[in-house]
Parts: C-alpha cells; structure tokens; sequence
C-alpha cells in the first residue's frame, strides 16, 4: 500500500492542502486520478467498481486482479487497463509541470451535474484556470459545426455575449467554427466560459486556439479534461467529450449544425440527461443549418434566436426582453431600407435604417429566414414575401 509520504508527494501541486488531508481523504483522490490514466472516458466497468468499492477500494482490486467484483467484464477490464499502470506518475508530473490542478468527485469544488452521469461519470478533471467556473451558478452550452459559416458565428457571437453578461457560463468545447466564437464572445462581454478538451489540458487542441485557451484560463474560467495530461486527442475522445459539456450545462444549444454534425452527439446526451434543448434554424437552403432543424423536427428542440429565448430554456427571464411590437418596429424599418430592385450593403442598410452594422446583421439574417430579404452576393434586397408581410 502506498505510504502518506508517497501519497503526499504524488499529489503535491495538484489538490491544495494535501499535506492537511488524512491519508484516507489522500488515498481516494489519487485513487481517482489514477482511474482516469487506466481507463478510456467513460468506462462503464471501472465506474460500477468504483460505485461498490470507492475509488480507492476498486483500484486495490484492480491492482491485485482480484475478482471483485467477481464477473467476465471484470477481469476483462483488468487486461484492458494492465498495460497503463506504468504510465501514471509520468502523467502527474506532465500535470504539476503545466499547472493543472486536479478535481475529484471527493472535493467540494467537483460539479455535482456530472454525476447525473452514473457509472459513465468522469473520474476526475484535470483543470487549467478556476475550478469555480465548473462548480458556480446557471452554466448553457452553446455548440455547433466547426465549419461555420459567417451567419452560424454572428449568431454564436451574439448569444453567448447576451447569456455570458447576464452571468450564464457558456460551455462549448473549444473547436473552431461555432465553438471558437461562443468562447471569443463570452470573454469579450466579461462573461465567464469552459472548454472541455478531448486530450490532456498541456496538449492545446486545436493548435490554433493555444491563445485562446489560455485567455479562457486567464480570465476566471476553466480549460478541462477528464483525460490525463499527455493523452491526444481521438475520434472516440471527443464524442464522449460532449458528454461532459451537455451535464454540466443547464440547457444545450446548438447554433448551426449539419446532418451528421458531432455537436448533434452534444444534443442527444442533453436529451437523454433531461437536459432542455434549444437549436437555431437557419436557411432551408443550408446544409450546413441540416442538423437544427433535425432537431426541432424530431428532438422537440426549441427555437431559440435570441439572448432571451436561451434564458428562457434556463428558466430564466430576460432582464431585456423585448416586447413583439420593437421586433416589428424594427423589422419595418430594415425593410424600408431595403430595394427589390438594387442591392444594398449590410453597411448601407445599417445607415438608411439608423441600426449599427451587427444590428443591421442580425436583422437582416432573421428576416432571410422569413423571406423578406434575399443576398445578391455580399449585398442585400427584398424577399419576395415582403409585400405579404406590409
């Protein structure tokens, strides 16, 4: 059996205050962190021995090749992690050297939403930034294609700067397209964001978002893995990496998605967690708006096209919600900016209008979706149905 001693060290840098825990307290948090470098996320065999033995008690088992408990996915699960046993203290060492600290289900701090994952549930996190952000108040995930288009991205953007100034944590996991943008907008609204990452947090994922990430950490939120420092990044990974990012959410929206999207996996762990569900519909014309409108099809997902409406998948009202007659207002005036005949700049229909140009955007992509605007290339025009709406 490990000693204090050598518990104390394993765990010094990665949980403060270890050399005030008692050695039972010690050994369950290592015992947790070691789970997570044998096993793949969401090993279910490992999670029922934990949930009969503890994680301290499952992995003295493991360790002996004891059959307890005594069954064939058992000892096919101790073949399974033998070959990774040696690996464990490099990947506490990887941990200490970039910082990260790490979080157990045996901590105040853990994010109790994560249980609602049952056996499926995450050993641990191995976190860069604040803890806090995983564990404090309403969090909503806001996720979508990483091949986003300019529509998709000014909708994230929009969304995730509305909910994060209201005090709601934006999830996403950090990919680029709808991901990068809710990110990048909750941090320039003063909101709070998470990434959850596929491989180990010292192992920056996409390469492009390093930056990114590390002003995530930077500005009180968090960059989170279940799997240990060193891991790369996998196609498997990352689909049971939308598992974590739909139970710590409250809600989940996906903002533009294709068919066959990977942030539709996102969704159907939402929907199966209970999770309320949003999804924002886009151009009947647009693949790349396929997979929402799937999901309001056939998921019952709700629409969701602003701020407001997110806060009201929370159960949350808007502080500034707006009432059905400035919407009007507001689209009889970007209509009267618009020509059927000569095409007009988003900048110019901003300007006619008396909007800001993002104002003028958004408007005019919802009024896209209603048939009173059509794009001629980068410039815009009455939709045929403006005249049924006068």
């Amino acid at each position: 059996m490990t000693s204090r001693t050598q518990l104390v060290a394993s765990l010094e840098g990665l949980v403060p205050g270890a050399s005030e825990l008692d050695t039972d307290e010690l050994r369950e948090r290592h015992a947790y962190a070691a789970w997570s470098c044998l096993t793949e996320p969401g090993d279910a065999v490992a999670g029922a021995a934990i949930q009969a033995l503890g994680a301290a008690g499952a992995l003295d088992a493991a360790r002996s090749g004891s059959a307890a408990p005594a069954d064939e996915t058992w000892v096919a699960g101790v073949r399974r992690w033998a070959p990774r046993w040696s690996g464990i203290s490099d990947a506490f060492d990887r941990a200490r050297t970039c910082g990260a600290r790490l979080l157990t289900p045996a901590d105040p701090e853990w994010p109790r939403h994560l249980d609602d994952l049952g056996v499926h549930a995450p050993r641990c996190l191995w976190v860069q930034g604040s803890p806090a952000a995983l564990a404090t108040g309403a969090a909503v995930a806001l996720v979508g294609a990483r091949a986003a288009t300019g529509y998709g991205e000014h909708v994230a953007g929009e969304l995730a700067a509305g909910v994060g100034g209201a005090g709601i944590t934006v999830v996403s996991g950090g990919a680029y397209g709808i991901d990068g943008m809710a990110h990048r907008a909750a941090l320039a609204g003063g909101g709070v964001t998470v990434a959850f990452v596929a491989g180990g947090v010292d192992r920056p994922y996409p390469a492009g978002h390093a930056s990114l990430l590390a002003r995530i950490s930077e500005a009180g939120g968090a960059v989170a893995a279940e799997v240990p420092c060193g891991t790369s990044p996998t196609k498997w990974r990352f689909l049971q990496r939308n598992r974590l990012i739909a139970a710590l959410s409250d809600a989940t929206v996906v903002v533009e998605a294709g068919w066959r999207s990977g942030s539709l996996n996102t969704a159907g762990h939402a929907a199966a967690l209970g999770r309320p569900l949003g999804a924002v519909p886009g151009p009947v014309t647009s693949a790349a708006s396929a997979g929402c409108h799937r999901l309001l099809r056939e998921y019952d997902a709700r629409c969701v096209t602003t701020p407001d409406e997110v806060l009201e998948l929370l159960g949350h009202e808007g502080a500034d919600a707006e009432h059905p007659s400035d919407r009007t207002d507001d689209r009889t005036r970007l209509l009267d900016a618009l020509s059927a005949r000569s095409g007009r700049m988003t900048s110019d229909v901003a300007r006619r209008a008396g909007f800001s140009e993002d104002e003028a955007q958004t408007l005019l992509g919802f009024a896209e979706l209603d048939g009173l605007a059509r794009r001629q290339g980068d410039r815009w025009l009455r939709g045929a149905e403006t005249d049924r709406h006068a």
